[in-house]
């Protein structure tokens, strides 16, 4: 967890924690809507161009990916670590 907050400049685990359990939920839908509105979906953003969207969407993907690749990898090294422990 505080490998993911200080990669991403995260300052609250309490978000990084919420976005993994949206994502083990399946509620990626969470992911695109602004800080605030994560409980009124459909009422994201407005852009002033496909491009504008596109991009805020890119932005978005690559650090919903960045975070589950951190996330992933520290799950791994902990069930390595608990298998050694046995």
């Amino acid at each position: 967890m505080k490998e993911i907050m200080q990669e991403l400049n995260i300052k609250n685990k309490t978000q990084v924690q919420t976005w993994v359990r949206w994502h083990k939920a399946g509620d990626t839908h969470r992911f695109e809507q602004p800080v605030g509105k994560q409980y009124s979906y459909g009422k994201g953003p407005e852009y002033s161009s496909e491009l504008e969207r596109l991009r805020a969407e890119n932005r978005y993907l690559s650090q919903q990916n960045e975070v589950l690749k951190k996330y992933n990898e520290l799950e791994r090294k902990l069930i390595r670590k608990r298998q050694s422990n046995w």
